[in-house]
């Protein structure tokens, strides 16, 4: 029976190398697992969840396709359901990037024998390629996609040097960090609708902000306009065919 997962999934999954043993962190479902055993993509996987009811649902799943020899379903907090050494690569999806770099440090150890990390942050992606640039991973590809309405963005890494994608390159690091050095580069217009996004929302604080007197609503509106500033001179250093 087949398994038709989302496309938001099916961009994490072309990221998982082939042969792999895999360990899919906040599984949900298990859909991403599910696909990657059945397709033969992958010989196994530990489908982590922290939650009961989606454990149970995972569990379920999983012995609908027939694969509970294959993919191993535990209940626990991020990493810990894995043991050092039982995964090639590890894929984290549909989380805030603050949650997820809390389960990458808490999981460090379980991380030293990992290959390939696959990360898909709901928001603050810069947290994430924070942590990654910082605890040696190598950021190796970026994709930005969107579905039903949500832009979303995935990130692959492997150990090595994690300054490499921000170095050589004609902008701050600090930019690279927000929004994404090989995004960047790529600018897509799914990047730039984002960014437009973004930079309207800015400014509707910024106007709100703009009312009060309040010190630390000063504060927040010299935050704001710095990143006005910035997504504004991105735009500016783009070729005028990416605008």
């Amino acid at each position: 029976m087949p398994i038709a997962i989302s496309r938001r999934l099916q961009t994490v999954a072309q990221y998982v190398p082939d042969g792999f043993r895999l360990a899919d962190i906040g599984t949900d479902h298990a859909y991403l697992p599910i696909y990657l055993v059945r397709s033969g993509r992958i010989p196994s996987a530990v489908a982590g969840e922290v939650h009961q009811g989606p454990y149970q649902a995972a569990r379920g799943q999983v012995e609908k396709y027939g694969l509970s020899s294959r993919i191993d379903v535990r209940l626990g907090d991020g990493l810990a359901v894995l043991k050092k050494g039982e995964a090639d690569a590890v894929t984290i999806a549909g989380m805030g990037g603050a949650l997820m770099v809390r389960i990458l440090e808490d999981g460090r150890t379980q991380l030293e024998n990992v290959r390939c990390l696959v990360l898909q942050p709901n928001v603050g992606e810069y947290l994430v390629r924070q942590w990654l640039m910082e605890h040696g991973w190598e950021l190796t590809a970026e994709s930005i996609i969107e579905e039903d309405g949500q832009i979303y963005e995935i990130l692959a890494a492997t150990p090595g040097d994690g300054y490499r994608p921000y170095r050589k390159k004609p902008y701050p690091q600090e930019w690279l960090l927000e929004i994404g050095p090989f995004l960047l580069e790529e600018s897509s217009p799914i990047l730039l609708e984002k960014w437009n996004q973004e930079l309207h929302k800015l400014n509707r604080i910024r106007d709100q902000i703009s009312r009060s007197t309040d010190p630390e609503a000063l504060r927040k509106k010299t935050e704001v306009e710095e990143k006005i500033r910035m997504i504004k001179e991105v735009f500016t250093c783009l070729p005028e065919d990416k605008r």
